[in-house]
């Protein structure tokens, strides 16, 4: 273990142990459960290790800490969301008697997730145009109806979402 792993681990190490305790009583105040707030302050911690951050620079750990806490539980609450939307259409699809396997069910979830992750920061009109077309298969001419545009400004939509998409995908493994 190189010299910068070490001190990396070592200032995890003094975070987690000044300051789980504190992050466990806020996550359970806000989840309403213990065991949820566990979990999301294990998940808290193993971002935190696996972030890129300067911990020495952190002036507010309990900020910080929180932040990260936040955003797992957007995070969380979003992947609920997507997969109760998921299961409504799989209903209206195929009826109550058949479900989707668990694990067809934690892939489709993560993948529609993901994207509705690339997809956050796009205005309204670029982000339906994209999916429409890529998700629903529609043609530049059908939803260039349905936005109440040209279909040269559908291409622009399309181009600027899958160009967002890049951007972030890049930024994630930088």
């Amino acid at each position: 273990m190189g010299a910068e792993s070490y001190y990396r681990n070592e200032a995890v190490k003094v975070l987690y142990s000044h300051h789980h305790g504190w992050l466990m009583g806020w996550l359970r105040k806000k989840l309403g459960c213990s065991q949820r707030a566990a979990d999301m302050a294990q998940d808290t911690f193993l971002r935190v290790l696996t972030s890129h951050a300067d911990l020495n620079a952190v002036k507010e750990p309990r900020a910080y800490l929180t932040t990260i806490a936040g955003r797992l539980i957007i995070d969380d609450a979003r992947r609920k969301k997507v997969e109760h939307l998921y299961l409504e259409t799989w209903s209206a699809l195929h009826g109550n008697d058949v479900a989707p396997s668990s694990q067809s069910l934690v892939e489709v979830v993560e993948l529609l997730t993901a994207v509705a992750r690339l997809l956050e920061g796009l205005p309204e009109k670029p982000r339906r145009a994209f999916l429409m077309s890529r998700l629903e298969g529609r043609s530049h001419g059908e939803i260039a109806k349905a936005l109440g545009v040209s279909v040269s400004m559908i291409k622009k939509y399309v181009a600027r979402a899958l160009l967002h998409c890049l951007d972030l995908l890049d930024e994630d493994q930088r």
